[in-house]
């Protein structure tokens, strides 16, 4: 028997029990003649105990031997601790050893197994099997398990079928890119790994299973960020005879026994707000919530005084931050630098402070009066020791760019707090959108994607001003997940390929096997996809999904621990098809 206890359970009522453990040595404090050890498993750390002279001479050299990460199994008994650890759930208690076993050993670590580990990224994910033992990684791998059991619970107990769809699929020009995969039984075609299951899962709606899911892996070739892997899993869902309001109704419902089973708490009921508001507010379509901070649009207020940034801008606009009239001008210069970084864009950053005795002091006084002033202020609803931040340029750009800024006043002031969980349905979203490089429309969100009923008119007259009748569920600025009505009308679909570019020819060749199942019967359906790591990482209250996955790649897309991806051996080249051989 390897253990009758684990690290973590061990109380005060236990004093006197003769105990097994087996675990990892998390550290080990030798003071000469008395000895401590903490044990670590999954389930937490219990401390070890002995004393020279009260127990034999070879167990203590024997404890006096270990390293860290050596795994053993000890034997014992549960006595008080003298000096009583309230920061441990076993820290009242410790096992005064009889038997140690070392199962096995270890090298040093290259960084400590502690919950602030000083290993950096790169290092901690070569070592990831380490990295995992870590208190803050134990917790996300086991909130990752409980919000995939409640998430089946939840949709198996509304009728909901969970459904595998395959890995193995058609490539499709639209969106991201695709990982391909060589066919070695048919050489020269290749397979796709899915993006998502969509045209499959729409298939099971034509195919009458009107409510279906799966928590599924999902591939996408595209750059990463903090909240892209380039393969992701997604709660991935759809139903039929519904509508968009039976869609959001569902799947709040979802999110609030998430909350309410996972971390106790009622998250109340979603605000909405449509994507233009989005945009006009705050800069963005998946907006943080948790602040004020609406944008204030000062152009025509701005304007014709001869402060040429401003006279010449498509747009003067900015954001009231309430009590930071008293920012220094190391500050002030130090949000400049910020909204001058290559990746915000703006060229410069004009302030208005609201001093306390009423007065204004703005960086371009020499070209605004007081009474200018005062009027902005007026229009932003400011009061006294307030911080006015303004930015201009074309509309767009300085909306993206005051956004960022937004956040970042947000982060300062403490605003955005983790434990703070404020959700919302954002919709209305623009059904296209026009690239002027390639002269054409891309869908928004996917081609199969319906547009708004009162809207498909407009596919002929005005395609652009389309809306899609399609919804994104935000918690805390973070896009969870997204869906839509889709087309099931042959004609409509058939109408939106030839938008997006797509001859009949092509639109048949990628999307011919969903275009003829519509022509049996294709339901009214719509639905969603979360995304499950980002929802971990909502929960976890990090910014990061990496942290939030067992093994995840690096920003180069490589799994530093396998050392993936790898050159293959001319072989499998050969038997694939896919090897260049050159002339003797």
């Amino acid at each position: 028997m390897f253990r009758t206890h684990t690290c973590g359970e061990i109380r005060l009522s236990d004093v006197g029990k003769q105990i097994t453990l087996s675990g990892w040595v998390q550290r080990i404090r030798d003071k000469g003649s008395l000895l401590w050890i903490d044990l670590r498993d999954r389930y937490g750390i219990t401390q070890l105990f002995l004393e020279e002279g009260a127990e034999s001479a070879e167990l203590f050299a024997q404890a006096r031997e270990l390293g860290r990460e050596y795994v053993i199994k000890v034997t014992g008994v549960v006595t008080e601790r003298e000096s009583k650890n309230p920061n441990l759930p076993t820290g009242e208690i410790e096992i005064r050893l009889t038997a140690l076993d070392v199962l096995n050993i270890s090298k040093t670590p290259p960084f400590t197994i502690e919950d602030k580990s000083d290993g950096g990224d790169e290092l901690r994910m070569k070592y990831r099997y380490l990295d995992l033992r870590r208190n803050p990684l134990q917790h996300n791998i086991a909130l990752r398990h409980k919000l995939g059991l409640e998430t089946r619970r939840y949709l198996d107990s509304k009728g909901f079928f969970e459904i595998e769809t395959p890995f193995l699929i058609k490539s499709t020009p639209e969106g991201a890119r695709d990982f391909v995969v060589p066919s070695r039984m048919n050489q020269g075609e290749f397979y796709a790994l899915p993006q998502s299951p969509q045209t499959f899962k729409q298939i099971l709606m034509v195919a009458g299973y009107d409510r279906y899911f799966q928590i599924v892996r999902c591939f996408r070739d595209e750059d990463l960020r903090a909240d892209r892997q380039p393969e992701f899993t997604q709660i991935d869902c759809e139903m039929a005879f519904v509508t968009q309001e039976d869609i959001l109704n569902s799947f709040e419902g979802m999110a609030h026994h998430l909350f309410m089973h996972i971390k106790g708490i009622d998250i109340g009921k979603f605000e909405r707000m449509d994507y233009a508001t989005a945009m006009k507010l705050y800069g963005s379509d998946k907006p943080d919530i948790r602040f004020g901070m609406p944008f204030v649009e000062l152009t025509d207020l701005a304007q014709n005084k001869g402060f040429n940034v401003f006279d010449q801008a498509e747009l003067v606009v900015g954001i009231k931050a309430e009590g930071c009239a008293e920012y220094s001008r190391k500050q002030l210069d130090a949000l400049t630098d910020f909204v001058k970084k290559p990746q915000i864009g703006a060229k410069g950053l004009v302030y208005v402070k609201y001093n306390t005795d009423g007065s204004l002091k703005s960086s371009v006084d020499k070209f605004y009066s007081e009474e200018d002033l005062k009027n902005w202020a007026s229009r932003f609803g400011a009061a006294p020791g307030d911080l006015l931040l303004i930015l201009s340029g074309t509309a767009d750009s300085t909306r993206k760019q005051l956004g960022e800024l937004r956040l970042e006043m947000g982060n300062q002031l403490g605003l955005r707090n983790p434990q703070v969980f404020k959700p919302l349905w954002v919709t209305d979203f623009p059904l296209l959108e026009w690239d002027n490089e390639s002269q054409r429309f891309y869908a928004m969100h996917h081609p199969f994607t319906s547009p708004k009923e009162e809207d498909v008119a407009l596919l002929e007259t005005d395609p652009g001003k389309a809306r899609a009748n399609a919804y994104d569920m935000v918690i805390n600025g973070v896009e969870v997940g997204g869906g839509s009505i889709r087309i099931h009308n042959r004609d409509l679909q058939k109408k939106m390929f030839s938008l997006l570019g797509f001859s009949d020819e092509e639109a048949q060749n990628q999307f011919g096997f969903l275009m003829n199942a519509f022509e049996y019967g294709a339901p009214p359906h719509g639905g969603i996809a979360l995304g499950f790591d980002r929802l971990v990482a909502v929960f976890a209250g990090q910014d990061s999904i990496r942290d939030c996955i067992a093994f995840p790649k690096n920003n180069s897309g490589r799994d530093v621990m396998i050392d993936s991806p790898s050159v293959i051996a001319n072989t499998q080249l050969d038997e694939l098809g896919l090897l260049i051989k050159t002339q003797s």
